[in-house]
């Protein structure tokens, strides 16, 4: 059966589906400071969530254990 979802009523109804959600990809591409922009507040909440320097320098020391250091 062909895939006639509300996607196709919306589309007859002349309403906009956005590309991302109709599976299109946009032409553009996006400036790498509104990426970083984007990912930054998400990236400082993980950071602090689950504990910042000390679990950094955990891993690097694990790190470097490995390696022999």
């Amino acid at each position: 059966m062909a895939r006639t979802s509300g996607w196709t009523a919306l589309r007859a109804q002349g309403r906009r589906v956005p590309a991302a959600l109709a599976g299109q990809r946009s032409s553009g591409t996006r400036h790498p400071l509104v990426a970083v922009a984007m990912v930054l507040p998400t990236a400082v909440l993980l950071f602090v969530v689950f504990g910042g320097w000390e679990a950094v320098l955990t891993q690097a020391s694990s790190v470097a254990g490995m390696l022999g250091r």
